[in-house]
């Protein structure tokens, strides 16, 4: 495994990529514009925004499958510019469109990518077994690529991208034009990769499910300008705004329901039977009281909760807010 030298990152922890202003631009058209970022160790990070944001060139970039316009970024120490050999040999990427040979088994072709990534020879065959193994390709390498199926060949090049123990795995789109099935069955392999494989994972994609179920941290890039950065509980915290507490009472109760409609905390209210809407600045001060008072007039309360926004509600919001601007 080839080691990462890395720098101390923000809060401490090892920044094992680091991208100061990065930008990109094709002719006069700016693809990547000044973004700025670190990702520490046993991070899963995301790119996210809608297609043509620029995510796919920034995984180019940091792949060092294309050089910046200007701008720097670091990849276990190594610079993208005066180092692109010793950054791509620590680096596994898996592309939009991944390249196998289909005429290949998949042993072949995992062999083939091992020799050229420069393997040892001795630890070529344990690798290929090991990968097999967690993929659960074991009993398929025997077989010719070009009968897999999408799923299995997902699977299989995200198996050889690792071949060289990589300390950063880099994903394009990985769950693209899979089916429900197959995208989860990436998703949970992705998310063991971290701890197995001792490899930071850093994504592009503009599938929401992905990005709130595997990322610790994503950007959110928007005409290749990073327009957020944070975890994707912090971003929908950030654009909910007033939020809503939801309180299913057992039984209708006038005294009660008035009660807390009299709440200086309780900025709106809506009614549903035995439903109550409620809108509040912060649920987590509020929600006691609301619940004593519902108690005091002789309420009974079957549940209490607050309708948690989405990832999706939050990135619609700031592309929104973008797009105004």
């Amino acid at each position: 495994m080839v080691r990462a030298q890395s720098a101390r990152g923000i809060s401490g922890a090892l920044a094992v990529i680091q991208a100061e202003r990065l930008k990109r631009s094709f002719g006069s058209v700016p693809a990547v514009n000044g973004l700025s970022f670190e990702v520490g160790e046993g991070e899963v990070f995301g790119f996210l925004g809608p297609n043509g944001a620029g995510k796919t060139t920034t995984i180019r970039l940091l792949a060092c499958l294309i050089l910046p316009t200007d701008g720097s970024a670091k990849v276990c120490g190594f610079s993208v510019t005066s180092d692109p050999t010793k950054v791509r040999e620590r680096v596994g990427i898996l592309t939009e469109n991944p390249s196998l040979y289909e005429r290949l088994t998949a042993q072949e072709n995992m062999e083939f990518f091992a020799k050229a990534y420069g393997v040892p020879a001795a630890n070529i065959e344990p690798r290929i077994a090991e990968l097999f193994e967690f993929f659960d390709l074991h009993d398929r390498g025997s077989e010719v690529v070009g009968r897999f199926s999408r799923g299995m060949k997902q699977k299989l090049s995200i198996a050889r991208a690792l071949v060289h123990s990589p300390p950063v795995l880099l994903l394009d789109e990985p769950t693209a034009n899979l089916d429900p099935e197959s995208s989860k069955e990436v998703r949970t392999m992705i998310s063991q990769l971290t701890k197995r494989e001792k490899c930071v994972v850093v994504l592009s994609t503009h599938r929401l499910d992905d990005a709130e179920k595997l990322c610790n941290r994503v950007m959110v890039i928007h005409k290749g300008r990073s327009i957020a950065i944070d975890s994707p509980e912090a971003l929908r915290k950030k654009m909910a705004g007033p939020q809503v507490l939801e309180v299913h009472l057992r039984e209708e109760n006038a005294p009660a329901v008035e009660a807390v409609r009299r709440l200086p905390s309780v900025k709106a209210f809506q009614r549903d039977y035995k439903k109550l809407l409620l809108t509040l600045d912060d649920p987590e001060v509020s929600t006691p009281d609301i619940v004593a008072t519902i108690v005091a007039a002789g309420g009974q309360i079957l549940s209490v909760h607050v309708q948690v926004q989405s990832l999706e509600d939050a990135y619609l919001k700031l592309i929104g807010e973008e797009k105004t601007t």
